[in-house]
């Protein structure tokens, strides 16, 4: 008993640990943009590392592959370039990983110049930790111009916009849209006790339903969603009026490129306890 409390000390203490470093990091990359949005290279240089670089790697015109690299001072000449309030990078999530004293994070992102967006990708920072601070080594980022996100909306927004949506795709039979709101590897796990489906297999058994006017009309009346710190996972739990009764849905979705993704769902049809024999 007493190796597994102190297993479980360790491990708890480890997980503390590592929410605490994820949070500094997270408040290092935080400070580069926010001193990016107030000109202040002072600022943006203090979560710098001496060898700082940035790297940015895209596609011409004609498609070849292009990758070009600019050094700290450069980057930091160039945000004193601009009034304050000129440059502004909306991030659309944070994903960290670290392993002291190294720290990675993934960062989707829309870069506006004032109001006029510029372009859109993604961030790969590189951290590493010295004498006890997070300190940016360097920065790899994807630019393009389509397929930008522009708005600034919750992510709670988007996630139940995207369920709302999909709720609705199989109310009008739109085998398209209801299973293209589902990652490939999507797991659907039905009322009955034998049905789990890969998204794939869900489509092929459920063929005949998408057939109909409606496969199927499920309607959402009330639901909680959760997220997780950086914002790439979320779940929930709803409340389905269906031709079954009050139905409880609930489910893991993603956060991709392409914007929330379903991972898994399980639908349950509610019982009331006094039906329940002992």
């Amino acid at each position: 008993m007493y190796t597994i409390v102190v297993c479980l000390l360790v491990q708890l203490n480890t997980s503390v640990a590592q929410t605490a470093e994820r949070a500094a990091v997270a408040a290092t990359i935080q400070q580069l943009f926010d001193g990016m949005r107030a000109a202040d290279s002072t600022r943006v240089a203090a979560v710098f590392h001496p060898d700082f670089r940035l790297q940015s790697v895209g596609y011409d015109t004609s498609g070849r592959a292009l990758f070009q690299t600019s050094d700290r001072e450069r980057f930091l000449q160039s945000i004193g370039n601009y009034p304050a309030g000129t440059l502004n990078e909306q991030l659309y999530g944070m994903s960290i990983e670290v392993d002291p004293p190294l720290a990675t994070a993934w960062t989707p992102y829309s870069f506006f110049v004032g109001d006029k967006l510029s372009h859109c990708g993604t961030n790969a920072f590189q951290l590493v930790k010295l004498d006890g601070r997070w300190l940016i080594h360097q920065v790899t980022d994807t630019r393009r111009k389509q397929g930008c996100q522009t708005g600034a909306s919750a992510p709670a927004d988007s996630l139940h916009a995207l369920l709302d949506a999909w709720h609705r795709a199989a109310a009008t039979a739109d085998a398209d849209a209801f299973y293209g709101s589902m990652a490939p590897d999507a797991i659907y796990l039905g009322t009955d006790a034998s049905e789990r489906w890969l998204r794939d297999e869900l489509r092929e058994w459920a063929a005949f339903a998408f057939e109909r006017e409606a496969a199927w009309d499920f309607k959402p009346t009330h639901r909680e969603v959760y997220f997780t710190d950086n914002q790439t996972y979320a779940w929930w739990e709803e409340v389905l009026h269906t031709w079954m009764g009050p139905c409880r849905g609930s489910g893991v979705a993603q956060r991709t490129d392409e914007g929330w993704k379903i991972k898994h769902y399980h639908l349950s049809v509610t019982l009331p306890n006094e039906k329940v024999e002992g």
